[in-house]
């Protein structure tokens, strides 16, 4: 009786162990909404983007119009980037090069003097030469059968394109004019467009650079950036370790301006300050991107598969084959250290007239926009009706995940539990039987050993009874 409830005891703890450990799944629970404290800054305008997400993180008086000076060149880099060639030769015009000397920043280029792409987009973000700006935009706009006004109208049409809603340029250079203005958001939306530009993030990353001898220079140029963050050029006193690039502007009417890049733990971030005045706007740049550093941390879309349960879901978008989907690998949502993933409300949009675009997943999170994915459709081949036998041939093996109901564990866990018992018993069964067959060969041993002795008894018995 006691060997009976010592295997019962052994076999609840195994059943009760194997159950605790298949079946404890912990209700989630949901953090406080809740967005970090953000420090003060003297910059009037003032604008954080994490420029994988396109999620703001911070934002001070961002619509507000203003004089942006020099972060013009930004905008003037990625349009050049995007039409031509670095190898181009750019050829500098008179208005090129008496319309931009004087009292603004330049390189002292020469008229008829010929550059490489390359080499004037160097001199126009790390130097803010202005002379350069103007011939980058003149040779663009003759390359796209214009001229230099052909230009500006790109840079409005870009801009546009890019969600700007408070922007008009009227140069190519961010020289002071009443028709050149923009908004520190509108920046920030045209900043983190070109930090996308691999070859743009060379360039604004680049501390000092060398223009060779050309036709009208026999001697190197010598190129420093001038962004207080990045490079000790001027002064070390504001550099910053995660500084990746950005661009410096100033001019009277439109004080100090300043766009700024920095990355770490897999944010890339930018910000944009203006009309600051003094040093401010190093100052308040870095105590900003000490604040997203710190509270914010990046998730990878594609990580997370919600997505896919509220696809399928949207009929609109999963109706024929061309719904089975695929997303941008690198996506990201941005959100607050003190929550996760799961807190992030989403939401799917079609979309219409926009090539192979099905739809776009955004996320929310303390009515705030912390990230978005485009859907494509995957390019897969279906060997029969994907809804009949949902059989699909793709170019990459997925990775099946298969999931168990706590129930269906519950009922391995019993009939585990059942087969230790069963084993339990058989092996009492066997120990039994071999002690009962012990015993019974023991007693028969001893019969055949005393058999001899009871016979003689016999004999002798029987032969004194004939003497009798």
């Amino acid at each position: 009786m006691k060997n009976k409830k010592s295997i019962w005891n052994k076999i609840s703890c195994v059943v009760l162990t194997v159950v605790t450990i298949f079946t404890a799944n912990p209700m989630p629970t949901q953090a406080e909404i809740y967005w970090p404290q953000a420090p003060q800054v003297t910059s009037p305008d003032a604008i954080v983007i994490e420029v994988n997400s396109g999620a703001v993180l911070y934002e001070k008086n961002c619509d507000t119009v203003r004089y942006p000076a020099s972060i013009t060149k930004v905008l003037t880099t990625l349009l050049a980037l995007e039409n031509c060639a670095l190898d181009e030769v750019v050829t500098f015009s008179a208005d090129a090069v008496f319309k931009n000397e004087g009292d603004t920043s330049h390189i002292a280029r020469d008229l008829d003097e010929q550059m490489t792409m390359e080499e004037c987009l160097y001199g126009v973000m790390l130097e803010s030469a202005n002379e350069c700006a103007y011939a980058v935009a003149e040779h663009v706009g003759a390359k796209l059968g214009g001229d230099y006004r052909t230009f500006i109208d790109l840079m409005n049409q870009r801009a546009k394109e890019l969600g700007c809603t408070n922007t008009h340029f009227n140069n190519a250079n961010g020289l002071p004019d009443t028709e050149h203005w923009t908004s520190a958001r509108d920046m920030a939306l045209i900043s983190a467009e070109a930090y996308r530009n691999e070859t743009f993030r060379i360039i604004t990353g680049t501390k000092a650079y060398q223009i060779p001898p050309t036709n009208k220079h026999v001697d190197i140029t010598y190129l420093n950036n001038h962004h207080q963050m990045l490079h000790y050029y001027k002064t070390s006193k504001y550099l910053y370790e995660y500084c990746t690039g950005g661009k410096t502007g100033y001019t009277q009417a439109a004080g100090s301006t300043l766009v700024t890049f920095a990355e770490k733990d897999g944010m890339a971030l930018v910000c944009v300050v203006m009309n600051t005045t003094g040093q401010d706007q190093y100052l308040d740049t870095t105590a900003l991107f000490e604040y997203c550093f710190q509270n914010f941390k990046s998730y990878n879309i594609a990580e997370h598969k919600e997505y896919i349960t509220a696809h399928e879901k949207s009929k609109g978008v999963m109706n024929n084959q061309s719904s089975y989907v695929t997303l941008d690998e690198s996506a990201t949502v941005v959100l607050p250290v003190s929550a996760s993933f799961s807190d992030a409300q989403f939401s799917i949009t079609e979309q219409e007239n926009k090539g192979d675009i099905v739809a776009t997943l955004s996320y929310m999170y303390a009515d705030r926009m912390v990230g978005s994915v485009e859907i494509v459709p995957a390019q897969v081949h279906l060997i029969e009706s994907y809804f009949d036998k949902q059989v699909a041939v793709e170019e990459e093996p997925t990775q099946n995940v298969v999931k168990v109901k706590p129930a269906f564990l519950i009922a391995i866990c019993i009939a585990f539990a059942v087969l230790i018992f069963l084993l339990c018993s058989v092996k009492r069964l066997y120990d039994n039987y071999y002690m009962i067959r012990h015993d019974f060969e023991v007693k028969r041993e001893r019969r055949n050993r005393f058999r001899p002795v009871e016979k003689r008894r016999r004999r002798r018995k029987k032969g004194d009874s004939m003497f009798r």
